[in-house]
């Protein structure tokens, strides 16, 4: 099970460079002209989980495997994106194709750098893109209104609550507003992913700031915190710059005393792998033994069988029961033998659902 999140913004805002970073690699070519970058890039980074070095200090593995989420590197936006301006077409289906938007705000000055609109304003960058995908979002909704009136006619029930859905969106929409700010019924969840409405994925705004407020942000990235605030999603500081540095050191002690001279607790890699992970809805369980230790991905609220898929498709399809330790019994306890020794090894079935840094075994038939 992939889940991906897409750079997005406009040309010249440290698209590229942050997804160098992120992913330690050059593929990513950085420039100070607007459409560098054209196809998309993809790259898959390790999701930082110190819970993981925990289990694996207990059970002392041959080898340890984080889980990841890939991030994709798309091209610049530019006004009018919506009618095929610059990339415009090609950046919006890009869109379309991933789980959740990483938006890259420019929150510093550098008169070196240039600013497609020429001046610096993130709030102002951030409502241009959204402009963009409203836009865009309005044209796919009335296109679907006439062929869904079609099977109204000929007595599709479906196609009624999918038309309604479609209005309160559009409704939306031409109000200025995103559609993942549609309160949507459990019933109509399905229905509305289906629409594939580019503002309707959950998104985090990345406030790439100089090197200086690398810490604690600045005036322009309080601004882009509070619009976040309002709007019920998430915000997170970094200099695309620094972390560019930390990539290319080669140890991580290494990387530790530079952040450390910098008064840094972390680099800002991990805040947006943390925030993505969180922004999707994601937790992590965790299955151990001798060979390996490893995290793996789940969606919040997923059932056992659901997990267990994450491993390999036959164990969700022969799924019998999974053997479940809760992390804090397993930690505290000192392993898997001693939890069996205290009654803390749960047998779990179908309807049981995943819970965040549970360590799982799973038993099937196929």
């Amino acid at each position: 099970m992939g889940f991906n999140c897409g750079i997005v913004g406009l040309p010249n805002v440290g698209k590229s460079t942050l997804f160098n970073a992120l992913t330690q690699t050059a593929q990513a070519e950085a420039a100070n002209f607007p459409f560098c970058t054209i196809e998309p890039n993809t790259g898959r980074v390790s999701v930082p989980d110190s819970r993981l070095d925990v289990i694996a200090a207990i059970t002392k593995p041959e080898r340890v495997v984080p889980t990841s989420l890939e991030f994709v590197d798309i091209a610049g936006l530019v006004r009018g994106a919506s009618k095929g301006e610059g990339l415009g077409n090609q950046f919006l289906a890009n869109i379309r194709e991933v789980d959740a938007i990483c938006h890259v705000l420019r929150c510093f000055e550098d008169e070196n750098i240039t600013h497609v609109e020429g001046k610096i304003d993130p709030i102002a960058d951030a409502e241009t893109v959204e402009t963009e995908l409203m836009l865009a979002d309005m044209e796919s909704l009335e296109k679907r209104e006439i062929p869904l009136q079609k099977r109204i006619r000929g007595g599709d029930k479906e196609a009624v609550r999918e038309l309604k859905l479609c209005e309160r969106a559009l409704e939306l929409l031409k109000n200025g507003q995103p559609a993942r700010t549609l309160e949507v019924a459990e019933d109509d969840k399905k229905t509305f992913k289906m629409l594939q409405l580019l503002t309707g994925k959950p998104v985090l705004y990345i406030c790439n700031v100089e090197e200086e407020s690398a810490g604690e942000g600045n005036s322009q990235s309080a601004r882009v915190f509070e619009k976040a605030v309002n709007e019920g999603a998430e915000a997170v500081v970094i200099s695309a710059k620094i972390e560019e540095e930390i990539a290319q050191l080669g140890s991580d002690e290494e990387k530790s005393e530079f952040l450390e001279t910098l008064g840094l607790e972390e680099t800002g890699l991990s805040r947006v792998i943390q925030a993505g992970y969180k922004l999707l809805g994601l937790i992590t369980f965790f299955t151990q033994g001798p060979k390996e230790v490893r995290a793996w991905t789940v969606r919040e609220g997923g059932k056992a069988p659901e997990a267990a898929g994450a491993i390999h498709t036959d164990f969700q399809r022969g799924f019998i029961r999974a053997e479940t330790i809760a992390y804090e019994d397993f930690t505290s306890l000192g392993g898997e033998a001693a939890c069996k020794d205290a009654g803390k090894v749960r047998q779990e079935g179908k309807e049981y659902v995943t819970k965040d840094g549970d360590l799982m075994l799973f038993k099937f038939n196929i």
